[in-house]
């Protein structure tokens, strides 16, 4: 057993260098943002008197600035870097996220969540290209895993401390501690620590790509030639293919989940009346097995033959445990649906993340993962303003039924694409760059 945690977590973990562990610093302290802001935004949005669809709205807005500028991000990442298009999209993101709770008139508020969009879009798609160049084959699962880990293990953690924070600042500043005001500066709070994340980023040296340094001496002779240059940063046919395939599950599970995850705290408000101290304390659990579900998938995509195998038992799975939640009679019932369900779904994400970008050329990744962004963002543009009207007129019943329906039909085309593609050897460096020239 210690033979195995050695060569499976132990080994990869100590392999890391020093620009890898300051990322993972950078990934936990960003937690923190995260865990405030999902638990109680929508309250403080509805406790702010503004309505249900407008809050769908508002939550709406990212994902369509991540439609309109999505694959621009992706570009502009590659082109300036990982770690400037980190700190460029996390300090504004801040700034945004800050504007959200300050204003008050609902088209700025609009406004500041559409800004946050941009540039949590080019946060969000430069991080993976970034892993890539910080693992290697041996410990490249693992880096992916343990970011999306200590991300949501840190929300767990942020998570039971906001919760308690309400009561806190309610009694600082004499008000309820389930006012507007109350969650406005634990919303405040949260962010302003987050950015702290910032630190690290600014620490840390960025290596060059694996597939420039290999390719360097061929490229400044034919750099000369600007149709050649052209016909090196086009994606080739293949990839466009590979890359529509990767985005079809992508879109399908976004949809899904934009209708139904980001209300569940507000379900579990309208179901069960349940307080916000036992609301942070659900929530951080959720996120404390989501971190260790993420720890335990590269161990878990052995055991099952590779990460497509993995991935598609775990999703498969969980939907049992969602329709549970949906329909359990009692809280504490919904409660370990929705904690197993998310733990089951979320342990899928990083090791989708690392299939794809493994089948991307390096100087295609910042573009691809906008595609796989941006894809994920088409249900959210529409679906939490979708969801909001739903919610009034119908409940939260049809939302969990279309969840569930969504999620099954994007499982069964990740089988059907991906089933025997982890067979195949991954592309070389040099092999894909004269590949993408020929094409």
């Amino acid at each position: 057993m210690f033979a195995s945690l050695k060569q499976h977590y132990v080994e990869p973990i100590r392999s890391f260098n020093r620009p890898a562990r300051l990322f993972l610093i950078m990934t936990i302290i960003d937690g923190v943002i995260y865990s405030g802001w999902q638990l109680f935004f929508n309250l403080y949005m509805l406790q702010s008197g503004y309505s249900r669809e407008f809050l769908g709205l508002v939550n709406s807005m990212p994902s369509a600035a991540a439609l309109v500028f999505g694959i621009l991000m992706g570009r502009f990442s590659d082109r300036i870097g990982r770690k400037p298009a980190l700190m460029i999209g996390l300090a504004f993101s801040c700034v945004s996220m800050l504007a959200e709770v300050t204003l008050h008139q609902p088209v700025l508020i609009a406004a500041s969540a559409f800004l946050y969009g941009v540039f949590n879009s080019l946060f969000l798609v430069s991080q993976a290209p970034l892993m890539m160049k910080l693992s290697d084959a041996q410990n490249r699962t693992m880096l992916f895993s343990l970011n999306y880990g200590l991300q949501t293990i840190s929300g767990a953690v942020g998570s039971l401390f906001a919760g308690q924070l309400p009561a806190l600042f309610g009694q600082m500043l004499s008000v309820p501690e389930q006012s507007a005001a109350a969650y406005q500066a634990v919303l405040a709070a949260s962010i302003l620590l987050g950015s702290t994340a910032l630190i690290p980023l600014w620490l840390m040296k960025e290596p060059p790509n694996v597939e420039e340094a290999a390719t360097a001496g061929s490229e400044v002779a034919s750099s000369r030639s600007s149709r050649g240059w052209a016909a090196r940063q086009r994606p080739s046919r293949a990839l466009l293919v590979l890359t529509a395939k990767m985005t079809a599950p992508q879109l399908i599970i976004g949809f899904g989940a934009a209708i139904l995850i980001p209300y569940m705290n507000v379900f579990l408000k309208d179901r069960f009346e349940i307080g916000d101290s036992a609301l942070g304390l659900l929530f951080s659990v959720s996120s404390l097995l989501i971190g260790i579900g993420s720890i335990v998938a590269p161990r878990l995509s052995t055991r099952l033959g590779g990460k497509v195998h993995a991935i598609v038992v775990t999703q498969g799975v969980s939907l049992a445990f969602l329709l549970l939640a949906g329909f359990a009679p009692a809280l504490w019932l919904s409660s370990i649906g929705l904690l197993v369900r998310t733990a089951l779904m979320n342990m899928a994400s990083p090791l989708y993340s690392a299939f794809c970008m493994e089948r991307t050329p390096g100087r295609h990744q910042g573009f691809v993962n906008s595609i796989l962004t941006l894809s994920w963002n088409v249900g959210w543009a529409v679906g939490p303003f979708v969801s909001g009207v739903v919610q009034d007129r119908y409940g939260f019943t049809p939302l969990f039924v279309t969840t569930a329906v969504l999620y099954g039909a994007a499982i069964a085309l990740t089988w059907f694409f991906f089933r025997g593609m982890e067979d195949a050897p991954l592309p070389a460096p040099g092999v894909v760059a004269m590949a993408e020239v020929i094409d």
